[in-house]
């Protein structure tokens, strides 16, 4: 297949990575059989170098990746699935493969799965909310419920409007920041995932603003 370099026993390298929380899932081997039926598909397909054989994932536990696009590296040795994952990934029944941390000594007992910042935060708040320790000022939000939260997010959202229109740059992104952290513990508060706000992004990333605004109003 053009552009991509199998190696001498006709396979390429394959990370697969959730399109939504940037979380790596797995990583897999392709030869250019499995790479056409997944760009025909749409459904991640690897090739199983111990059973030689093809293997569509998910196809009998029902835990598929939904490929939105693959990217190759400038190399041409390695490709990059972005999808929508249904269930987990790993066949340990975990979301991720990643979830032990390496070290001098080795690799940890298992632990959480290797998250980006953002995804990780949203964990911290999260065991915050169920903690019964020393009070935090995060417990303390929770606590105060939707009013105490809302009143954060709007006055951290007012800050941030001023900031915006004539402050520097490292105030801007430091108010953003707190932004965003009361939005993720509002978020908490009622349940909602982040991976359901990045969702709603992904839905209207092909239509313009103005039409799916439009729409919400209909």
């Amino acid at each position: 297949m053009e552009g991509v370099k199998f190696d001498a026993n006709g396979l390429v390298t394959a990370v697969v990575q959730d399109r939504s929380s940037g979380e790596i899932r797995m990583v897999a081997w392709m030869n250019q059989e499995a790479l056409a039926k997944t760009l025909e598909t749409g459904d991640a397909t690897f090739f199983s170098r111990s059973r030689n054989e093809l293997w569509v994932k998910g196809l009998t536990s029902g835990n598929r990746l939904a490929v939105s696009s693959v990217h190759v590296d400038c190399d041409g040795d390695t490709l990059l699935l972005l999808v929508e994952p249904v269930g987990p990934s790993c066949h340990t029944g975990r979301p991720s493969c990643f979830f032990r941390t390496l070290g001098s000594e080795g690799p940890s007992e298992p632990g959480p799965s290797a998250l980006p910042y953002l995804f990780e935060l949203e964990a911290v708040i999260a065991e915050r909310k169920s903690s019964t320790a020393t009070k935090s000022y995060t417990r303390s939000l929770f606590d105060g419920g939707a009013p105490k939260i809302n009143a954060k997010i709007e006055e951290e959202a007012g800050e941030l409007t001023r900031a915006i229109a004539g402050e520097s740059d490292e105030r801007v992104a430091s108010e953003a920041a707190d932004v965003l952290y009361h939005v993720l513990v509002g978020l908490q508060h009622r349940g909602v995932e982040l991976r359901q706000v990045a969702g709603a992004l992904l839905a209207r990333s092909h239509q313009s603003g103005l039409a799916e605004k439009a729409a919400r109003k209909a």
